[in-house]
């Protein structure tokens, strides 16, 4: 008997002195969670009774360079719901898929989702937003927000780009000065109960959001309809399915305008009309049509690149305007007959003539002279192995054969433009050196920064320091050029009263046997002082196919739009009236 007691003694302090540490361990952990974790329990206990609502902020708006608007933003509404103030679930179903045009099945899973607050649609408009709000539905939150508008559709698609629902710059200027244009989003703060429903009478608080900055360019929204006017044209008289033009000042690298055949509308940016798509081969098709050709794809430049030969030869005094050439339709090097574009050949011509008569054996000579060391050390000087630095995302880079794979035949076909590729931007950055006093431009968009008021906060500059040729050769390329247009190839972009000049090209694509075509010309006016330069290129034109039919009429017609709405008036010499009788 004595022993049972004794067991039932021992057992009863085992159980007394477990609970007594169980009891310290507890007096422990509360005074450790007092101490040391108070201030992370009590924001865990605010996060808990706070519930957070996005205010999104206005972005920035885009100004062209006449100061007009661009892409600005509309005033819409987001509908949200929260799942444990809603007293009438079915009723709030009817009702949303209803007013907002959804199926019953999604707004019905949406307000099931027992989540903090789920967001049924964005980008309501108002009026539909105010509908829904007269009728005092239970766990149904309205809140502001905008949607971004593009006011002009599809003007200048590729260089604008869009926004995604986040508010977040996608593509074009719109990713690429996003810091600046997004601001900072704003927040609504209410408290609720354990239920995770409001306290009435307990007023909300609001952190105000930042509204984005405006960003001023240099595109210039009457030079964008010209140029999209006009290769529109060109592309449907051409049964062409894709083109470019870039209209830039060569003095500073101010682009005017940038036009990508096809484009898209910008207020429906994932719109595709093939509705039997894959979601694979729909995302392809959207990066497709997304892709600015201006600065994501390279191309072999053809003969506007011998305005990049011309300019070295002269440049090294490896030739003069008076040097004397041969061509009889073809030149021998290696072990090939490279031929130029007229069969029959030029005969004798001088240097000057070559130039105006766009033909291949006196470039495959100078280049020559040259030497493969010095060509690609113009090619360098041109900026033609680097990035033009355009303040847009994505922009190529040439493809260019390696020095020591450069022999005989190779150099020959560079000096015309074949064999290896640019952009066409990189191309219109060394037409620009080639005639605005040797320098290498920056081409850009952005010109400032400003506030909602209007004050400037950033100014972008750009760089000009590198050098391309000498102002003297440069000089002497702006009239030789002047001449390709006033006598030679170029003569379908001549204008009376008008100094202009430039350079046709008709580059085949490759594989060379498919024989399809890329016709260009790169121009430029006044010819003695250049402020507006041009780059079209048509791709794959059906019929007749050469540059100078092809591309310098489309040319001639910016000019003839574009000169005179910059102020550039016409000055008519004895030449030009004689010109004028011809035509």
């Amino acid at each position: 008997m004595e022993r049972v007691k004794t067991f039932h003694r021992k057992k009863i302090v085992f159980i007394s002195s477990v609970v007594i540490l169980i009891l310290l361990a507890l007096m422990v952990r509360v005074g450790y969670l007092m101490i040391f974790e108070a201030n992370f329990l009590q924001e865990k206990a605010e996060q808990l009774h706070n519930r957070e609502r996005p205010i999104k902020s206005k972005r920035g708006i885009i100004y062209d360079i006449n100061d007009i608007p661009i892409a600005v933003n509309q005033s819409v509404t987001r509908i949200s719901v929260i799942h444990n103030q809603i007293t009438e679930p079915e009723q709030v179903t009817k009702i949303l898929s209803e007013k907002l045009g959804l199926s019953y099945e999604y707004v019905e899973k949406k307000v099931k989702n027992r989540v903090t607050i789920e967001i049924i649609k964005k980008n309501v408009d108002k009026t539909i937003a105010d509908e829904i709000r007269k009728l005092g539905l239970d766990g149904v939150i309205i809140d502001e927000d905008y949607r971004r508008i593009y006011p002009y559709d599809n003007l200048a698609a590729h260089v604008l780009g869009f926004v995604g629902s986040d508010n977040q710059g996608i593509i074009g200027l719109e990713v690429q000065y996003d810091t600046f244009l997004k601001g900072k989003n704003g927040m609504i703060f209410t408290q609720t109960n354990a239920k995770g429903i409001e306290i009435n009478n307990v007023a909300e608080t609001r952190e105000e959001p930042i509204d984005g900055q405006n960003l001023k360019i240099s595109l210039d929204v009457n030079i964008q309809q010209y140029a999209e006017q006009a290769l529109e044209k060109v592309l449907i008289s051409k049964q062409s399915d894709k083109g470019s033009i870039i209209v830039m000042n060569p003095q500073n690298g101010e682009i005017y305008a940038m036009v990508n055949k096809p484009d898209f509308n910008l207020n429906e940016p994932f719109y595709i009309e093939n509705k039997n798509l894959t979601n694979k081969e729909k995302e392809d098709a959207l990066n497709q049509l997304w892709r600015n050709y201006a600065i994501n794809d390279t191309y072999e430049p053809g003969s506007t690149f011998k305005v990049v030969t011309a300019s070295a030869g002269l440049e090294e005094k490896v030739v003069s305007l008076t040097d004397t050439f041969y061509c009889p339709g073809y030149a021998i090097v290696a072990d090939r007959h490279i031929r130029c574009h007229k069969y029959g050949g030029h005969g004798s011509e001088t240097f000057l003539e070559g130039v105006q008569n766009s033909c291949n054996p006196v470039f495959m000579a100078v280049a020559e002279r040259l030497g493969v060391e010095r060509f690609l050390y113009y090619m360098d000087k041109f900026g033609l192995n680097e990035k033009t630095g355009v303040d847009l995302p994505g922009e190529a880079i040439s493809i260019m054969h390696k020095k020591e794979n450069i022999g005989p035949v190779e150099l020959a076909t560079m000096a015309f433009g074949q064999s290896f590729q640019i952009t066409p931007l990189q191309l219109l950055r060394a037409g620009s050196a080639v005639v605005n006093g040797g320098y290498l431009v920056t081409p850009h968009f952005a010109v400032n920064v400003t506030d909602k008021e209007g004050n400037i906060i950033e100014t972008f500059e750009y760089d000009t320091s590198k050098k391309a040729i000498s102002e003297e050769t440069s000089n002497l390329m702006g009239s030789i050029l002047e001449s390709v247009v006033s006598v030679g190839t170029g003569r379908n972009c001549y204008i009376p009263g008008y100094k202009i000049g430039g350079k046709t090209a008709t580059s085949e694509k490759l594989p060379r046997s498919n024989n399809k075509y890329i016709s260009s010309f790169l121009g430029f006016a006044p010819a003695d002082n250049p402020q507006v330069m041009i780059l079209v290129i048509v791709d794959e034109p059906q019929g007749i196919y050469y540059g100078g039919t092809v591309a310098a009429p489309v040319a001639k017609e910016l000019f003839e739009n574009i000169l005179p709405y910059l102020g550039i008036g016409p000055i008519y010499e004895e030449l030009d009236q004689e010109n004028e009788n011809i035509d």
